[in-house]
């Protein structure tokens, strides 16, 4: 009897520890998200973060561009060439280490963080129109590939709207990146079109932005250029 006593005061005055801790352990460790901001560019993006710890959270988003979306790339319009506006589709896989300045003891990680990402790209796109030299017009055609490679760093907030739903607020992500492209022949233009190209090209917006320094030829019809990359964006999230 003496022992069953001694047992009950152990529980009564341990078990409100022991409950302490126990609520201290984050209920949601995995989080579906859906990248909001994406979807005005045509871009599906899913993305799934796991809690590690109680500060440090792991995630992959994946994503597919269609060639539709309200940010178009600028086709060119000069004296050598007409085409038309520049659209490009593929797929984004973006791996992400956060870590997070509040704790994680309110079912999600949440709040202010910093961290770094990883971005691998693969898209296509067409280009064709109208070529014009001295020796007359030209129609071509060509299908491009462009890969990219980038790394950078971020910060953003992560908003609580409840218990399990959130919004991710990327605030800044700026990066590098390995910008491969590569041209392939549907219709072909004159030798002197390639060299003329490299000019034309930084007359389109984003290129003449970052300062891009294309150096096509006849014979290589490929180049890469380490660009500045960025990520910024809302995403909406569930935990669970």
């Amino acid at each position: 009897m003496k022992s069953h006593i001694i047992m009950l005061i152990f529980l009564i005055t341990y078990f409100p520890i022991f409950g302490q801790v126990d609520s201290e352990i984050p209920l949601h460790k995995n989080e579906a998200k859906l990248h909001l901001t994406d979807l005005l560019n045509g871009r599906y993006t899913f993305g799934y973060e796991r809690a590690v710890g109680n500060h440090i959270g792991i995630s992959t988003s994946f994503g597919y561009k269609s060639k539709e979306g309200l940010l178009r790339l600028s086709g060119l319009d000069t004296d050598q060439f007409k085409t038309g506006d520049l659209t490009y589709s593929g797929f984004r896989v973006v791996p992400e280490f956060r870590y997070y300045l509040n704790e994680h003891n309110k079912n999600m990680l949440h709040g202010f963080y910093f961290g770094a990402y990883i971005t691998f790209v693969n898209m296509t796109s067409e280009f064709k129109g109208l070529y014009t030299n001295e020796n007359g017009e030209f129609p071509f055609q060509y299908d491009v590939k462009i890969n990219t490679n980038s790394i950078g760093l971020m910060v953003g907030y992560k908003l609580l709207l409840g218990k399990r739903f959130y919004l991710d607020f990327t605030i800044a992500g700026p990066g590098a990146g390995n910008y491969n492209f590569k041209f392939t022949e549907i219709v072909a233009a004159p030798e002197e079109f390639w060299f003329d190209l490299n000019d034309a090209l930084e007359l389109i917006s984003i290129f003449d932005l970052i300062n891009a320094d294309f150096d096509f030829s006849p014979d290589k019809k490929s180049d890469s250029l380490i660009l500045p990359s960025f990520r910024y964006g809302i995403t909406l999230g569930y935990s669970f």
